[in-house]
């Protein structure tokens, strides 16, 4: 996952995405992307998640769009077989490490304790989800695990708002935060795509003034 951080520098920030409807898409992507993200997170929490990753790799090449909940060992060469570049766990095991390893996947598993981020470290993976950040202590259960692990970046999401963003992007462990308030559900819903656009420069301009 390292080379998404990488490319993140300038805008650490992740939307979260949930497709309900495939022709959503690429205009949502090119709403967020007109934002200034331009990595995006599309949750396989939908049928039409793999379809949605698959047309805006192909419409949007300057996107760097990957899935989110990845669950299945089977489902990260299907994310990599439709364009997708990066996987996103709310968990690691076993199974989905060896299957992202055999992908080829750069991917980013979850932990919110010393225990699992210690199982990561053991596996050589120190680039992890802190999932759900908001439920598992916030900010300060994350200066915890990051005073221990050095070495450790993460990216936390579930409770992380353009509120509180620049609260989680002031720990130094803190590569990206990700959330799905980035794509508000009345505003997809309704194809109201400048108001996408509106929320992600909001989130943009709060990460650059944290990151300041």
């Amino acid at each position: 996952m390292s080379d998404v951080f990488e490319q993140l520098g300038t805008c650490p920030v992740i939307p979260v995405i949930v497709i309900k409807k495939i022709e959503q898409a690429v205009p949502l992507a090119e709403a967020l992307l007109a934002g200034g993200l331009e990595a995006l997170e599309v949750t396989l929490r939908t049928p039409d998640a793999l379809d949605a990753i698959e047309a805006i790799a192909k419409a949007l090449p300057e996107a760097m769009v990957g899935a989110g909940t990845l669950v299945e060992p089977a489902q990260f060469q299907r994310v990599i077989d439709v364009g997708g570049r990066f996987g996103v766990s709310p968990c690691l095991t076993p199974a989905l490490a060896d299957a992202a390893d055999a992908a080829g996947m750069p991917w980013l598993p979850g932990a919110v304790t010393a225990t699992e981020v210690q199982a990561a470290r053991e596996r050589g993976i120190t680039d992890l989800k802190f999932f759900p950040a908001g439920t598992s202590g916030g900010p300060g259960h994350l200066k915890g695990l990051a005073a221990v692990y050095q070495d450790v970046r993460f990216c936390p999401t579930g409770g992380v708002t353009v509120d509180n963003l620049s609260t989680y992007l002031s720990i130094p462990a803190v590569a990206a935060v990700g959330g799905s308030w980035l794509t508000p559900a009345d505003a997809v819903a309704a194809g109201n795509w400048a108001a996408v656009t509106e929320t992600a420069k909001a989130a943009v301009a709060a990460a650059h003034s944290a990151r300041q």
